[in-house]
């Protein structure tokens, strides 16, 4: 509510008067508030609030709703006038008035008409205050009327001849919109040749014979109806002449050289010229003794029609168009005069007094011609109405004396002239009302600094209040002169201050009481621009930055616009903007200017510019590139419990744009001198808004990383100490186990001192047992992480929780966590223990699992001890070995892997918990079946002669079982490294040395031996040996298998019986090498190696051997090696594990016998084969090379 004054000002005197308002009531009237609370119990006229307009156009298919609402209270009833006479709504069942309202809704879509409603209607609102009335309203349906049928001619002329289409629209209501298409809907092309005039007519300056067709077709759209109508098609023929006679302007609209035009004040006056001519004229306008007003005159139609909007009297005047083409010119002169209906000077305005003050009520209104003041009260014309001694009119204007509370009223305003009317509804309402503050309480004004202040004091009272204001909650009245007091209540403070800042209270005052507000206000430091965008000279194609960096008032939020030339950037991506700088890449001419950066606030705004200038690119120096330089000037704003906002100014960039900040912050409570990553963000951003946690003393610093690196840490900033609250978390990895069978120790992490949350940190730990009634034992602890429960039961399931406090409060309710009580050695053994040997190797036992109860803890598993039966003489010389297998959760089954064969094994089964294991079952004995034995433990060659070998070895270090028989294979290797046939040779079990006799002297031949058992056959090993040749036929005495036998034999190249023999077989020889030439390119010859690979003897399984003292075999020719491991240690004994030999794969199959004494009888078959499996010969062809080594 606000005082009906002059915008005034009342300055404090310096007398240092108090500050009061005191408002003249004798020239002042108040306003009655739209405040909803306020009207509950305040008495108040009616007030028409909304109606239809005064022309109300009614579409005739819908039903009628002629609107009427009004405020007042108590509040009003509603009556309808039609045509001047009482509209009785209950006598028609098609109108009815909403509830509460003075609508009316008139249904005639279900049945009636509109033309039978048309009609002038009025509104009366009435309570008992008085009655305030509407315009009138004038209802009439809309009408959208078809075009009388006419049969259209079709039109002829010749080239360059004028022509006029008429239209003729029908008459609607309201008058419909005209525009000309064609058969397919399309509009018909205008020009400065043809136009449609405002009369709906098509206008053709001249014709061409382009504008012959037959579908000219007028359309009028009836808007109100949403329908269109439609002419007939009118039909014309353009017929070319030879040539068209150019002739000057004539006017074809308006006719004559002068015409008149009338206008209301406030409609869009339009003047229209059309003519014809050959060519086409131009049209030209001007006003006599005048200008046309600038911002208010258009053209439209190719400048046929001239239009002037928001007409008034000063528009009147002699109008004059001009038409000129090439021949000549003419004009016509259109005399303007400009009407206007009634408009208001000063309607009057509602009056609220007091008993016994006076008051005025104006109504003003002008127009042309002079509109009629006439006054009505309650609906009733003044000179009609009941008298009342405090009213007295003169003329436009009603005056006031000593009114009482009878006076109250609402008085009707009606100017009206020959051009319309107006109606103004105000009333008089005479209250006696204690003082009223409508200003909401405790409003809150935010200011910046030195800049004015002003905080509201809407009030309402009658008599009119007086005003006072006061600072702070206990001040005296403000006597200071700097303050500024207006009429309607507000105190303004010209130059606000920090210390301006609090609360103010405003006191009305009147005879009936007082009634006080207050409001508070805060004073805001200025939004600033501390670093400014900075002039730049940047060649085409780089990159510019601008720089903007504002401070501002930590509790209001900054917006930053860029500007280019006081307007909006262009639309261009290579303009990107981030808070503090706008960025322009590859810069080009059109980029220079004026660029402005905005800074808005909700309180203020600052700006700041720089001009971009772009020149041509030069060569530059190739860039230095380098970390950042740190981050400085750190401020910590708009600190909060648990967050604060941390500022900082980024380093130089070194050529190399900033990727990201990284910002550490430091606990010096807890952990002064250790710095930990808090957050990283943009490296366009220079704030971030950190969470943090309570009762910690926050030290920040902020690093910025480059693609070359990262910088050094800024300094740090001020330190932020946030206050203590009750723990957020509570202790992690809550356990409970026992250490003796009568205790629970309940362990768990502590919390750090960051997440203390404050001082005094504790613990409170609970504890009852799960299947228990028993409720929670509690106990708080220090800030420790273990706590012993003593005197439970043994393995007992506990539930647990450990709840965080310190002194500020608890921690939310922790979660429950199951442990158990300590855990106690198992009572009972595994039971019905069952062996079942699966073979030589392995075993499988199974077991009854023992009950959960004597188990007295977690079960682990089950453990079977198992050990070998040892031999009375290694019995007294060691413990017996056991081994432990253990098979974890319940299983009651497992393998025993790994058992030697042809073995006795004891074994038993114990159940294991967390404490250890419970008392074995009863041993179970078990026996391994045989298996097949290791290799020989040694084989050696002893006493070499020119046509035996003596082989002596060492039984197997693990037969594994009963020996059954040794088994002994050898073959002859030749001088080119191929194998003779395989002898397979049976040796009785109890032996340990054989001779092999009626071999070939001075041969190399390579043994395999193995022994048996039931199961099967066993590993070999693997020997070469080499008969010898002596000059006087003694046998050389025994050498070591590891060396060659060379340096003991005699040199036959010197003999004269080998000279011979060698040149008798010269020939041969030559031959047999062009043999093996031929069968080597075809494969037939290949090293000792290849055959290895390819041939295998199926009843032996080599093994790997270790390097030999014989030396390598090679191919004459090839010169490939014989494999490394063919040779054989220089003690003559083969190890098991060295007795792989490659020469087994070249068995050949043989023909003959054994004595008794393994002595060799017959020869060799001369055939080349691989050893059969049961010793059958091969039926592969002889070759040259074997029938060479039988020669040898």
């Amino acid at each position: 509510m606000q005082l009906k004054i002059m915008p005034k000002k009342k300055r404090l005197s310096a007398g240092r008067v108090p500050l009061i308002l005191f408002l003249c009531q004798m020239i002042s009237a108040l306003e009655v508030p739209l405040d909803p609370k306020l009207l509950e119990d305040l008495l108040q006229p009616p007030t028409i609030t909304q109606q239809s307009p005064k022309d109300y156009i009614i579409d005739p298919r819908e039903n009628i709703v002629i609107q009427c609402e009004a405020k007042g209270k108590p509040p009003p009833s509603f009556s309808w006038t039609r045509n001047g006479t009482h509209f009785d709504i209950d006598k028609d069942a098609l109108v009815t008035m909403k509830p509460g309202s003075g609508t009316l809704i008139i249904n005639i879509m279900s049945e009636g008409k509109a033309e039978t409603y048309e009609g002038v209607y009025q509104c009366t609102a009435r309570n008992e205050r008085g009655a305030a009335i509407s315009n009138n309203i004038v209802v009439r349906p809309s009408r959208s009327p078809l075009w009388t049928k006419e049969k259209l001619e079709p039109i002829t002329l010749r080239n360059g001849q004028s022509l006029v289409l008429p239209c003729r629209p029908p008459v609607g209501l309201p008058p419909p919109i005209i525009f000309w298409m064609d058969n397919s809907f399309q509009r018909l092309p205008q020009s400065e040749r043809v136009s449609q005039g405002l009369n709906g007519d098509l206008y053709f300056s001249n014709v061409l014979p382009e504008d012959t067709r037959e579908d000219y077709i007028c359309y009028a759209r009836f808007n109100h109806t949403q329908t269109i109508q439609q002419k007939q098609p009118i039909s014309v023929k353009v017929i070319s002449a030879k040539s068209s006679r150019e002739r000057p302007p004539t006017f074809l609209t308006p006719e004559g050289n002068a015409s008149n035009k009338e206008e209301l004040r406030g409609n869009v006056l339009s003047l229209e010229c059309i003519a014809e001519g050959l060519p086409t004229p131009i049209i030209y306008w001007i006003k006599e003794d005048g200008i046309l007003p600038i911002n208010r005159t258009f053209y439209k139609n190719f400048k046929k029609t001239l239009q002037i909007i928001h007409v008034s009297e000063a528009d009147s005047g002699n109008y004059q168009c001009i038409a000129k083409n090439a021949l000549g010119a003419i004009h016509h002169t259109i005399s303007v005069t400009v009407k206007a209906a009634p408009y208001w000077i000063m309607a009057p305005q509602n009056l609220v007094l007091s008993p016994g003050e006076d008051g005025t009520l104006i109504c003003r209104a002008n127009g042309k011609p002079k509109p009629r003041i006439s006054w009505l009260t309650n609906g009733v014309p003044v000179e009609i109405a009941p008298d009342d001694p405090s009213r007295k009119i003169d003329g436009d204007t009603i005056i006031f004396s000593n009114v009482q509370e009878r006076s109250s009223a609402v008085y009707q305003c009606n100017a009206s002239n020959e051009y319309g009317y107006l109606l103004a509804n105000a009333f008089v309402n005479v209250l006696a009302e204690p003082p009223r503050i409508l200003t909401p309480t405790n409003t809150l004004y935010q200011v910046i600094a030195n800049r004015p202040a002003l905080l509201d004091c809407a009030f309402f009272g009658s008599p009119l209040p007086t005003i006072e204001w006061f600072k702070g909650a206990k001040g005296s009245a403000l006597h200071e002169d700097i303050y500024v007091l207006h009429e309607n209540g507000t105190l303004e403070i010209p130059v606000a201050q920090k210390d301006s800042t609090g609360t103010y209270t405003c006191v009305a005052r009147n005879k009936l009481g007082m009634a006080k507000n207050e409001v508070h206000l805060e004073i805001k430091d200025p939004t600033r621009i501390i670093k400014q965008p900075e002039y730049a000279v940047v060649q085409r194609g780089n990159t510019v930055s601008f720089e903007c960096k504002v401070k501002h008032d930590h509790t209001l939020i900054p917006t930053v616009i860029w500007l280019k030339d006081n307007s909006e950037l262009p639309s261009d991506e290579r303009f990107t903007i981030n808070k503090d700088h706008l960025v322009i890449a590859d810069v080009s001419d059109d980029d220079s200017g004026t660029y402005t950066c905005v800074a808005n606030t909700t309180l203020d705004n600052v700006s700041a510019s720089a001009v971009l200038s772009v020149v041509a690119p030069t060569p530059t120096p190739a860039p230095v590139y380098d970390v950042p330089n740190p981050p400085f000037d750190l401020e910590l704003t708009n600190p909060l419990d648990k967050s604060v906002q941390l500022s900082w100014t980024p380093g130089d960039d070194n050529n190399s744009p900033i990727t990201k900040f990284i910002i550490e912050y430091e606990d010096t409570m807890h952990e002064a001198g250790l710095w930990h990553h808090h957050a990283e963000v943009s490296g366009t951003q220079t704030t971030a808004q950190l969470k943090l946690s309570p009762y910690v003393n926050y030290s920040f610093r902020v690093m910025a990383e480059n693609s070359i690196g990262r910088s050094l840490p800024s300094e740090a900033s001020e330190q932020y100490l946030t206050k203590a609250a009750e723990p957020e978390k509570n202790p992690t990895a809550v356990e409970g186990l026992g250490s003796e069978p009568d205790n629970l120790v309940i362990t768990w992490k502590p919390l750090n001192g960051f997440e203390s949350n404050g001082p005094g940190l504790q613990y409170k730990v609970s504890w009852r047992q799960k299947d228990g009634d028993d409720e929670w034992t509690s106990v708080v602890v220090a800030n420790v992480s273990k706590y012993i429960v003593s005197g439970t039961p043994t393995f007992v399931p506990y539930l647990i929780k450990v709840q965080a406090l310190n002194d500020v409060g608890f921690a939310p309710e922790p979660a429950v966590v199951m442990g158990h009580s300590g855990e106690d050695l198992p009572m009972v053994a595994p039971g019905n223990v069952r062996v079942t040997v699966v073979n030589s190797t392995l075993a499988e036992v199974h077991w009854d699992p023992v009950p959960l109860k004597s188990i007295r803890g977690h079960l682990q598993g089950y453990r079977i001890y198992y050990w070998k039966a040892q031999s009375p003489s290694k019995r007294n010389r060691r413990h017996i070995e056991k081994k432990i297998l253990t098979f974890q959760g319940s299983k009651t089954h497992g393998m025993l892997p790994g058992l030697e064969p042809f073995s006795h094994y004891t074994l038993n089964v114990r159940v294991v918990n967390g404490k250890g294991e419970g008392p074995a079952s009863a041993d179970q004995v078990f026996n391994t079946p045989e298996g097949v034995p290791s290799a020989p433990s040694s084989l050696k060659i002893v006493n070499p002669t020119l046509d035996s070998l003596t082989l002596e070895w060492d039984p197997p270090s693990h037969p594994n079982g009963i020996l059954t028989e040794y088994t002994l294979k050898y073959q002859p290797i030749n001088s080119t490294h191929e194998l003779g046939p395989l002898v397979d040779l049976k040796i009785p079990a109890n032996k340990t040395r054989w001779t092999l006799k009626n071999l070939n002297f001075s041969t190399r031949y390579k043994f395999y031996f193995y022994a048996q058992t039931s199961a099967g056959s066993g590993s070999q090993i693997t020997e070469e040996a080499v008969t010898t040749v002596d000059e006087a036929g003694i046998p050389p005495p025994d050498v070591g298998a590891g060396k060659a036998m060379a340096s003991r034999q005699v040199d036959i190249a010197t003999q004269g019986w080998f000279i011979g023999l060698m040149c008798a077989v010269a020939l041969l020889i030559l031959i047999l090498l062009i043999v093996c030439f031929i069968r080597r390119n075809k494969g037939g010859k290949y090293p000792v190696k290849e055959k290895e690979d390819a041939r295998a003897d199926p009843e032996i399984q080599p093994m790997k051997e270790d390097d030999g003292t014989f030396g390598e075999y090679s191919d004459a020719e090839d010169h490939k090696p014989l494999k490394k491991g063919s040779r054989t240690p220089s003690d003559r004994t083969v190890k098991k594990e060295d007795s792989d030999d490659s020469l087994v794969d070249y068995g050949e199959g043989v023909n003959g016998q054994f004595n008794e004494d393994g002595s060799f009888i017959g020869q060799y078959s001369g055939k080349k084969e691989k050893e059969p499996a049961e010793g059958n010969e091969s039926s592969e062809a002889p070759s040259p090379v074997n029938a060479m080594n039988s020669f040898v």
